[in-house]
């Protein structure tokens, strides 16, 4: 009886340690003769491995305080099983913190929820600025493609995300700052298309830019700072553009580089 042929779904099952094990010897084989599958399979290893650094902290997330109350049986049923409140509150914890990490590996590393509990209270982290994070943990460790198109060929690269976002885009300059473009990326929003600009210093350190145009109408355009997990993001609304520098170097140092791109797109 032939083989059924390797599809990508057994790929990603094969990422996910879903396959039966003679399915697994089925792929595995196939990827020791095809070094296409088996680069792309590693890519798809490496994602997951950056997603997995960037959101296994939700887990140990305190549970807010309105789902805690939730949580909370009637007094008569704590009386008769006293261990149930626990076991309730236990669950329903890891149940919210499972379904934010199954949210990303579901939605090809976008995640949507605008709250979650610090150690000192309450923070409302953007959207907007946990999308830019994912993709610079997805795509900044990437060795062999970080970016769809290169910086030797950044006017194709200007011209195509252009084109595609319906408005001009183009990448600032900070060779100055030591960092220079490596090139750049078409990414899925919310509603559209985003653009993503990558940059490296001479230590190898990556930074991005995640351009959006889906915050038209978001009239809060302070300059705001964010972090998730290794992850520092700066972000801000400027026009019918929203941006957001991301990166895993020190605030300061991101804070003087993210003055430098508004700066340069304001065109002082």
């Amino acid at each position: 009886m032939s083989k059924l042929p390797v599809t990508e779904s057994d790929l990603h099952a094969y990422v996910d340690a879903a396959l039966p094990e003679a399915r697994r010897a089925e792929v595995e084989s196939h990827l020791a003769t095809q070094p296409d599958a088996a680069e792309r399979v590693r890519d798809y290893q490496a994602q997951a491995q950056a997603l997995r650094v960037l959101f296994n902290p939700v887990l140990d997330e305190p549970l807010p305080e309105h789902l805690r109350a939730l949580s909370s049986p009637p007094r008569v049923a704590a009386v008769e099983r006293p261990h149930r409140s626990l076991l309730a509150r236990w669950s329903l914890q890891r149940i919210a913190a499972g379904f934010l990490v199954a949210l990303v590996g579901g939605a090809a590393g976008w995640l949507a929820h605008s709250q979650y509990q610090s150690a000192q209270g309450v923070a409302r982290i953007s959207t907007f600025a946990r999308q830019a994070a994912v993709a610079h943990a997805v795509f900044s460790p990437d060795v062999r493609r970080p970016v769809e198109v290169s910086a030797e060929n950044e006017e194709q690269l200007v011209a195509w995300l252009s084109k595609r976002m319906g408005t001009p885009v183009r990448p600032p300059r900070l060779g100055t700052l030591g960092y220079e473009l490596i090139g750049g990326r078409l990414l899925p929003g919310n509603i559209g298309p985003v653009a993503q600009f990558m940059y490296h210093d001479a230590s190898g350190q990556r930074l991005t830019l995640y351009v959006s145009t889906e915050n038209v109408g978001n009239q809060e355009t302070a300059f705001r700072f964010a972090q998730e997990g290794k992850v520092n993001v700066f972000y801000w609304i400027d026009g019918k553009f929203g941006y957001a520098l991301s990166a895993s170097i020190d605030k300061v140092e991101l804070a003087r580089v993210a003055t430098a791109v508004y700066e340069q797109i304001e065109g002082k």
